[in-house]
């Protein structure tokens, strides 16, 4: 029997010591790892607790965030569009629209250069200056400050440090106001959409977030690519990071407490071990949703020149927009398209009174809101024929959806990217799936962030369930979705923005987000004071 024993002892030692050196280099790696990432988590909790605190607390406020269109009448159109453009030899243009500031009302209309110019209706003279002048109008009527100087006005043309991809609209004006709060205003004035608007307290947060949780400060040494690899390479090591403290005191923890019941962990380890176990699932989800996030940022973005822009002359609109056949008393807008080699006005009317909750019976196309009420009532109109055509707004929403991936010949004044590479899908016999009116932003597929509305939702039966939102009143494409971005969106959106909590609602799903950012940047820190006391 004692034989027996002296020949176990032999292999529990070496067990021991086997377990002895596993738990030595677990600890040294998790310890390694977590030294490795102790700046990059500081970056990204502290600029990520700034962003619902920001939202709560600092959240800026502006009188009007869009522009109500008012009816146009008859009258003010004293001269067709046609004797504008010839009065001021123009012969060639893009389009035109109708914008009404200072108590009067202009043609906008942008050239083949793509200047937009201001004539005014009731004499067709030039407005000089106009697209500045609309600009600051814009800016002031969305603030609803008339007394305050503007300090400078400059047109955008590309994304900048302050003015975020994430804004959409180019090119823009950014209007700048002798204020308090130094506010800078963004106007699209070829639609008259408000793009943002930043007060001093919202500049330096932008500044901060973009420095320390999107690290742009490495666009400034290098290039995006680096960026987006040293990102994602920190983003796995903190998750390694979490997974190894998982490992150590979750799983194997029957091992590791035989040695905390001799010494036993007080005061910064035991808090460390025991806050790092409660928030390690969402330091893991917040890196992984990050992670996953960056990926999408390899190629720049291009929607802003997803646009159809062909060229028309004054012979391809023989009839005067002034003289065209519609309910005048609900008139708001008209500009031009072309489908099928026949030019159409595209004519916005506003909505019928005393029809509410039901849809009008006419053939033309209607926007509705989620009460039922008509916001807006879409025409096409033949420009030679005068006659209303029936659903051409769908029509033309699928045509721009095939154009926009390159079924379409394209014109050489159009302002899309050229590309000699083959399209990845073809529209051509493909089954459309769904089409949709959008007038609100819906927040899973088509939410706040892609700012255009109102939008067509065309979804195809694609292998990757392509869907397509069209802006046809200026015939771009808004957004373009598959099954890939739908899963990267949803992992952003629960993961990494709690929209998992929205039952609880905004207030209480800031506050958890707040809380687990918070958690993580303790237990990060108490882990740094550890290593520097021992």
């Amino acid at each position: 029997m004692s034989k027996e024993i002296k020949r176990k002892n032999p292999s529990k030692k070496k067990d021991s010591k086997i377990i002895k050196k596993i738990k030595q280099h677990m600890y040294k790696w998790h310890r390694t790892i977590g030294l490795i990432t102790i700046v990059p988590v500081i970056f990204w909790t502290l600029s990520g607790l700034m962003h619902p605190f920001m939202a709560h607390f600092f959240k800026p406020e502006i009188a009007h965030d869009k522009i109500e269109q008012q009816p146009v009448t008859k009258n003010e159109l004293q001269y067709s569009i046609q004797e504008v453009l010839q009065k001021n030899n123009i012969s060639e243009f893009k389009n035109f629209r109708i914008v009404t500031f200072n108590n009067a009302a202009f043609y906008q209309v942008k050239t083949i250069t793509g200047d937009l110019l201001y004539f005014d209706t009731l004499n067709a003279k030039k407005l000089i200056n106009g697209d500045q002048k609309y600009a600051e109008w814009l800016s002031r009527y969305f603030l609803d400050d008339q007394k305050s100087s503007v300090k400078k006005s400059e047109v955008i043309t590309e994304f900048t440090s302050q003015y975020k991809y994430v804004n959409r609209y180019l090119p823009v004006y950014k209007i700048s106001f002798d204020r308090p709060d130094a506010m800078q205003v963004y106007v699209e004035t070829s639609s008259s959409k408000l793009a943002t608007y930043n007060p001093t307290s919202r500049q330096t947060f932008i500044w901060f977030f973009d420095t320390f949780h999107n690290w742009s400060f490495i666009d400034a040494i290098t290039n995006n690519s680096v960026r987006i690899i040293t990102m994602i390479l920190l983003l796995s090591i903190i998750g390694f990071s979490a997974l190894s403290g998982i490992l150590i005191y979750g799983l194997l923890w029957k091992q590791f407490k035989k040695t905390d019941s001799l010494q036993p962990k007080k005061g910064l380890r035991k808090y460390h071990r025991q806050i790092g176990i409660w928030i390690s699932l969402f330091t893991l989800t917040f890196a992984f949703s990050g992670a996953y996030h960056a990926t999408t940022k390899w190629e720049p973005y291009t929607l802003s020149q997803m646009i159809y822009e062909p060229t028309f002359t004054i012979k391809d609109i023989t009839l005067p927009n002034n003289n065209l056949d519609l309910d005048w008393n609900r008139f708001q807008n008209s500009s031009i398209i072309t489908l099928n080699n026949t030019t159409y006005y595209r004519c916005q009317l506003a909505e019928k009174e005393n029809k509410k909750f039901k849809k009008p019976k006419s053939d033309s196309n209607s926007k509705w809101d989620k009460k039922g009420d008509p916001k807006s009532e879409v025409v096409y109109i033949n420009a030679t024929t005068n006659k209303i055509t029936p659903n051409t707004d769908l029509q033309y929403a699928e045509f721009l959806a095939y154009y926009f991936t390159d079924g379409a010949p394209k014109a050489a004044c159009c302002e899309m990217v050229e590309t000699n590479e083959e399209p990845e899908i073809s529209l051509e016999n493909v089954k459309l799936l769904e089409t949709k009116v959008l007038t609100d932003f819906e927040s899973r597929e088509y939410g706040f962030v892609n700012k255009r509305l109102p939008v067509i939702k065309l979804a195809y039966d694609t292998p990757d369930k392509t869907t397509y939102f069209i802006e046809t009143s200026t015939s771009r494409l808004a957004a373009i979705i598959k099954n890939g971005d739908k899963v990267e969106g949803y992992s952003f959106a629960i993961l990494h923005k709690f929209l998992f909590m929205d039952w609880a609602g905004k207030n209480i799903r800031d506050l958890t987000m707040v809380l687990a950012a918070l958690a993580i940047l303790i237990v990060s820190i108490l882990g740094f004071i550890l290593f520097l006391k021992k």
